[in-house]
């Protein structure tokens, strides 16, 4: 008998985040260990009426099927590399709605590959990436995507893969009897202050790890309730982009392509990275931020608010939404924020604000140690 939390995983997805219509089109993206929850999605999306498609892999340019994935970057030439999957191409370009389930069964498969390589396959992957995030923006394309638990996933998390089951059906409330309706307040929450940032200007950023400044000017914050991701939980905009001054110091390990780059600190003039620096694994920093001109500006700047979410287990899909966190993302920006920065990369970096950390708002502190103040 199917746990009856991946049963309530696959509502929330098909009846809540997609809300899948009769007649649309679904793209289902899971690796091997993935397919308990992603039998529960073809189910749910048949009984909306409409045509499941599923797709052995994962959806980002990085990552094909595990293992396949090595083959390519240390066996093929440049010219396969930089292939683009045709049935990607489709998917991303034409179809209604895309679930991704990642279930990785070894999370640092990517290690020992030159990061050259990787970054010459998101370079590949820009238009197509460009299409997405632009046919995302206007709701033309709708796609929420999650996490199978797997011994992997437990082992980062350093829990067994029962307490990491618990901890993932736990923040996606899909424990909870009535677990739609807890995303919608969550919503509801979450829409409150971005009321109140409506409008505003100019954004400080201090404390233990941050003095930095920037622009929002124009720019809307998104209501980031599980519509996309799950688990969600934060709120995000698009920074102007020659807007940021400053510094940061990230205080979690930032996990990529499945290097642990730990210690990034960055220092930003008139937007742009001039100063980067890691204590672990600087050098692949380095070559990330170099991958295009848009790499080394922020396209997202969030603040983390799932109090579910509440321990570090290096999976960004969950890390960055820590109640009491913020983070910024260098690389590419979401359209819908306003943020005209483009690039083949997306790199969520998370700083910790519980211990004295503020945001200043047009002269008004709205945000202290981790706790919204407005």
């Amino acid at each position: 008998m199917s746990d009856p939390r991946i049963q309530n995983l696959a509502r929330i997805m098909v009846e809540y985040s997609t809300k899948i219509k009769a007649q649309e089109h679904v793209a289902i993206y899971s690796q091997p260990a993935g397919l308990p929850l992603v039998r529960e999605l073809y189910r749910a999306t048949l009984n909306a009426g409409a045509y499941p498609y599923f797709q052995m892999g994962a959806l980002r340019s990085r990552v094909e099927l595990e293992g396949l994935d090595y083959i390519l970057f240390t066996e093929g030439n440049d010219d396969q590399i930089q292939h683009v999957n045709r049935f990607d191409r489709i998917i991303r370009s034409e179809f209604d709605v895309m679930l991704v389930v990642y279930s990785q069964t070894n999370t640092r498969g990517l290690s020992g590959v030159d990061p050259a390589k990787q970054s010459m396959r998101a370079k590949a992957y820009s238009d197509l990436t460009r299409t997405y995030l632009e046919r995302s923006s206007t709701g033309d394309l709708r796609w929420t995507l999650t996490m199978f638990p797997t011994e992997a996933y437990a082992q980062d998390a350093e829990m067994s893969l029962k307490e990491f089951e618990d901890y993932v059906y736990s923040t996606t409330f899909a424990d909870s009897d009535d677990p739609i309706g807890a995303w919608q307040k969550i919503h509801d929450d979450q829409q409150k202050p971005i009321d109140w940032l409506t409008g505003k200007k100019h954004v400080v950023v201090k404390g233990p790890n941050a003095d930095l400044s920037l622009s929002i000017d124009g720019r809307t914050f998104i209501n980031s309730d599980g519509s996309h991701n799950m688990p969600s939980g934060e709120i995000f905009t698009g920074p102007v982009e020659d807007s940021v001054n400053g510094w940061v110091k990230f205080t979690y390990p930032a996990v990529y392509a499945g290097r642990e780059v730990d210690g990034v600190e960055l220092m930003f003039e008139d937007g742009k990275v001039v100063k980067a620096t890691a204590t672990k694994n600087e050098d692949f920093l380095l070559s990330m931020l170099d991958t295009d001109d848009g790499a080394r500006y922020l396209g997202e700047f969030a603040i983390g608010t799932n109090k579910r979410i509440n321990r570090f287990i290096k999976n960004i899909l969950f890390d960055e939404k820590i109640g009491g966190t913020i983070h910024m993302a260098v690389g590419a920006g979401y359209p819908e924020t306003g943020s005209v920065n483009r690039s083949a990369i997306h790199w969520d970096l998370i700083c910790d604000m519980r211990d004295g950390g503020q945001i200043i708002v047009d002269d008004e502190l709205i945000y202290e140690s981790g706790v919204f103040k407005i």
